[in-house]
């Protein structure tokens, strides 16, 4: 039962997780287009600028696994606190230590501080919303989460890669987010007795399919985050326009999410997702003949609503069918396979663009989603059989 003081938690909660987020988002969708655009103004290799983009999701599927441990020891609000603080500071060291060799150091670093933050935001999403709305209150969340991210390569694309700026205003928003998280009420995300926090082998097995497409669609998040605009870039479009094109890539998650919560709401995810993963695919098939088009812009938001879905209904499925700890344990579970989808994404799509500047990245994330949507068909089929 709903009582006025529970609807005020949760309410604070849900303010706490979207701040959470923001934090999670600003950091990762700032640093990725920046650091890449500095590294290419420099003539660093793509394929080496993959690698370098790869230290962040290592960083957090190193750490991920730990952060259910952590949070039940020390308290989810202070873990998450010292992780937004440890963000701030990497943001800062990003320009004080400004050379390659540091830059891998610092994004291994920032990788373990924003999973953190990615892991315990989502239980905290999840745990304060009904299985009624679920799918809606998850849609809110990815559009701010998605806001946070198109708001740091707009501000590159206004402001240039030059100078201390962009890193400054990225340091102040952080700390900003920190008030609202000092106000989470713990109580929501009791860890209940009757699951162990455990590791992604434990829980990979319970969910298999969400556990699969959260790792296609880390893929596609880590690779447009790190190499569209140097996509962009190399395929003739200015440094200005390549940014531009990532933040309308995400401005289809900010506007479009909520739709996909409300089909995810009536339908069952496992057919929300397919068409999600197909939709994707058809439309990334279009990319490199758009690429000096206006229909561009549109063929992004597009891509970027169905493409980042993916993850909407995966979370939100997820608190459907777990609660307390084992939520935890699944939040942190995602985090590690995002970790791990991340990672690849991050290294082959700079592979990809070495191997061809045109064509490489469009059929990498052509493949992933088209593999996932098959994966989806598959289980469907085997579902229906076996009733």
């Amino acid at each position: 039962m709903n009582t006025p003081a529970n609807n005020k938690t949760n309410t604070r909660n849900l303010i706490a997780s979207c701040s959470a987020i923001t934090v999670f988002g600003l950091a990762f969708g700032m640093t990725s287009p920046l650091l890449s655009l500095i590294m290419q103004s420099r003539d660093v290799p793509a394929g080496l600028i993959g690698v370098n983009s790869a230290l962040m999701p290592v960083g957090i599927l190193l750490f991920s696994p730990v952060i259910p441990f952590i949070s039940e020891r020390w308290g989810s609000r202070k873990v998450a606190l010292i992780a937004a603080l440890a963000t701030a500071l990497c943001i800062v060291a990003y320009k004080l230590f400004d050379n390659l060799s540091a830059w891998f150091v610092i994004r291994l670093i920032n990788g373990m501080s924003i999973s953190t933050l990615f892991v315990l935001s989502e239980a905290w999403i999840v745990g304060s919303t009904v299985k009624a709305n679920r799918g809606k209150v998850v849609a809110i969340y990815a559009s701010v989460l998605s806001a946070s991210f198109a708001a740091g390569p707009a501000l590159i694309g206004i402001l240039g890669i030059e100078g201390w700026t962009p890193f400054i205003i990225g340091t102040v928003v952080i700390l900003l987010g920190m008030i609202p998280i000092a106000l989470i009420h713990e109580e929501v995300v009791s860890t209940a007795e009757e699951a162990p926090a455990s590791g992604i082998l434990a829980f990979a097995p319970k969910a298999p399919m969400l556990i699969a497409a959260v790792g296609c669609f880390a893929i596609f998040d880590a690779a447009t985050l790190s190499l569209l605009p140097v996509y962009g870039v190399e395929n003739g479009l200015t440094q200005s326009s390549a940014a531009f094109a990532l933040t309308a890539l995400i401005a289809g998650n900010i506007f479009l999410q909520l739709p996909i919560g409300w089909l995810a709401d009536k339908f069952p995810a496992r057919s929300v997702l397919f068409w999600c993963a197909a939709i994707t695919a058809g439309f990334v098939l279009l990319l490199p003949f758009f690429i000096h088009s206006p229909l561009l812009w549109p063929l992004l938001v597009i891509v970027g609503s169905t493409g980042y879905g993916i993850y909407t209904v995966s979370l939100k499925s997820l608190g459907d069918r777990f609660s307390g700890r084992e939520l935890i344990n699944g939040t942190s579970a995602f985090a590690v396979m995002w970790g791990i989808g991340a990672l690849f994404g991050s290294l082959s799509a700079g592979w990809s663009l070495s191997l061809s500047v045109k064509y490489g990245l469009p059929i990498l994330l052509i493949i992933v989603y088209s593999l996932l949507a098959a994966g989806l068909l598959w289980r469907q089929k085997k579902t229906m059989s076996n009733h």
